[in-house]
């Protein structure tokens, strides 16, 4: 399309991927995940995963975005219009987990006010899921809670005026704000961390080597899993993120910068959490196995209990904490909202404005239901089925068609290295064509095996798994074989060839 938008600087757009990669999941999910893994040992696997799926992905998305210079649905119908499916359900994706993802960072930005006068009191678990969430029983959605709705409302409007002001002026300028000062205020909190007593015994427990563990299936597949959600590869958001970038760009370096600044934030992330989870295993004389968690219980249950035990400034470092969320939250949000919004607008012809308002005002109004006394085991099964199985199945369509569908990868080879210092050869042809196929396809079938035959997901019955995990799944492969059906409203929008006036 003409008068495409683009990034003002090259800082600007690796600051906004860097934002779109470091999400709550690298700050409450690594972590965890790492030290049931094999603590130290589960390193060798995850850079094996990072160089093998996750970095070759991030090129290959980078590449297909800024060769074919459109939002995910665009850029595969653009490679070959029986593909475009791929592309709006990797968008649907995007949209269904916009939806709850929101309502998790209205969450933190509640207790980084909570923090204050650490209003969680000693009963944190029963703080949140009673005094805060007010959760109620399994099934009903059940009345809307005020403390969940007005953040939620905060969240959207930064988020949606964000988005309206475009690319530079919006997305690239806020990333500007968001990233350096997240990175400023985890490194306050990872020192702070460090100088609490027995942040070495958590340290010794994250980064403890059991070599034995690395026999084991289980630990490679919670490798490669992380590194592929952690990077934001096959939501759709890299490949819309590349396409703003100007014709003369460096494609693989961008891509190793991203996918390195996302896995250093990562162990920084390990070293925080890890020294302030040895802090509260010595304050309460307990064990680092007694009190580590992973995802929302070591954020909003877990972490206040650590605030509450630290000597002094406790008020300070609870703020510091749940204001990281926040803004590794909006950059994350920001980018996955973009996704559907360049996508409504190149496919329907409509104006960004239109675009904003239309799919950002949907996903902002379905967020509501996440906001009531049921939210919570709504947003448990969504994000289950709609991000661990969708994006797995998705990424495993994207690899499959593009590298044996199609026999794409070595013209996108030909095509990354003739605009990169950093030239890529027969590593990445052969990751993108055996390694990570067999790989994410033997993730995906264990994952589908493991739903099919345990439906209930923390004791959730059948009768909500399916209307709030599988429908929702399948909505999005449905929905985009019928998006993909619908005609382009731009006649010349599918022209590869035409060239583009590229705007700000």
């Amino acid at each position: 399309m003409s008068n495409r938008a683009q990034w003002g600087t090259r800082a600007g757009f690796i600051l906004a991927a860097v934002g779109s990669a470091i999400g709550l999941g690298n700050i409450w999910r690594f972590p965890y995940v790492a030290y049931e893994n094999g603590g130290g040992a589960f390193f060798l696997p995850y850079l094996v995963a990072l160089f093998t799926a996750g970095i070759p992905i991030l090129i290959l998305e980078f590449t297909i975005g800024h060769k074919y210079r459109g939002s995910s649905p665009l850029t595969f119908a653009r490679l070959n219009k029986k593909a475009e499916w791929v592309g709006w359900m990797q968008v649907l994706i995007s949209f269904g987990i916009a939806t709850y993802y929101a309502v998790i960072i209205g969450w933190a930005m509640s207790y980084s006010i909570f923090s204050f006068n650490l209003k969680w009191g000693d009963e944190t678990g029963g703080f949140l899921m009673g005094d805060y969430l007010k959760v109620g029983d399994v099934g009903p959605a059940g009345s809307f809670v005020p403390g969940v709705v007005i953040p939620l409302i905060i969240v959207w409007v930064i988020v949606l005026g964000i988005l309206f002001k475009g690319i530079k002026k919006g997305i690239e300028v806020a990333n500007k704000i968001f990233i350096p000062t997240l990175v400023v205020l985890f490194l306050i909190i990872v020192i702070r961390a460090l100088t609490l007593e027995g942040a070495t015994t958590g340290l010794n427990a994250f980064f403890k080597p059991d070599w034995s563990q690395l026999g084991n299936a289980s630990v490679w597949t919670a490798a490669y899993t992380q590194i592929f959600f952690s990077l934001s590869i096959c939501f759709a958001i890299m490949i819309t993120y590349s396409s703003y970038l100007p014709r003369k760009s460096d494609i693989n370096n961008n891509a190793f910068i991203t996918g390195l600044s996302n896995s250093g934030f990562e162990l920084l992330a390990g070293i925080g959490v890890f020294s302030a989870l040895g802090f509260l295993a010595v304050s309460t004389q307990s064990e680092v196995a007694d009190v580590a968690a992973s995802g929302v219980g070591l954020a909003f249950a877990v972490f206040p209990q650590i605030i509450n035990q630290m000597p002094f400034l406790n008020e300070l470092f609870g703020f510091l904490f749940f204001a990281s969320l926040v803004l590794a939250g909006l950059s994350s949000l920001v980018s996955i909202c973009e996704t559907y919004i360049a996508a409504f607008q190149e496919k329907f012809n409509i104006s960004r404005t239109k675009a904003v308002a239309i799919g950002g005002g949907l996903s902002a109004l379905i967020s509501l239901i996440y906001a009531t006394e049921g939210g919570v085991h709504f947003l448990t099964l969504v994000d289950q089925y709609v991000l661990v199985v969708g994006v797995g199945l998705a990424g495993l369509f994207e690899v499959i068609i593009i590298a044996w569908g199609l026999k794409k990868v070595k013209e996108l080879q030909q095509y990354n290295n003739s605009l990169s210092d950093i030239k890529i050869g027969a590593w990445w042809v052969i990751c993108l064509t055996v390694i990570t196929p067999l790989l994410l396809g033997y993730m995906m079938v264990k994952q589908l095996i493991d739903d099919f035959t345990a439906p209930f997901i923390d004791g959730y019955p059948l009768s909500l798994v399916i209307p709030w995990g599988w429908v929702p799944f399948a909505l999005t492969l449905v929905g985009g074989i019928v998006f993909a059906t619908l005609k382009w409203k731009s006649a010349e929008a599918l022209e590869t060839n035409k060239s583009e006036e590229v705007s700000s």
